[in-house]
């Protein structure tokens, strides 16, 4: 069971961070908020945290980090949904 969950954490936390993407500031929040969800979730699984708690500091952190990066320095291209 615990592989099961490590396996769909990881898998998670990889495809959100293939999503993030973004070149306003709001893009950039959005999907760093996504990204930081998806990994305080999966580190809360796999410590065995709580995952609700994880997803809303991650995402907090995520969202944070996203809308105070210059898109002159990170610059990962349009995001998946434009």
């Amino acid at each position: 069971m615990k592989l099961k969950t490590l396996t769909i954490a990881i898998s998670t936390v990889g495809l959100l961070g293939l999503a993030g993407c973004g070149q306003s500031t709001g893009d950039r929040a959005l999907s760093g908020a996504g990204i930081g969800a998806g990994a305080g979730a999966a580190l809360g699984a796999i410590t065995g945290g709580s995952v609700v708690g994880g997803a809303l500091l991650g995402g907090a952190a995520g969202a944070a980090g996203g809308a105070l990066t210059d898109p002159d320095k990170i610059n990962l291209g349009k995001p998946a949904w434009q």
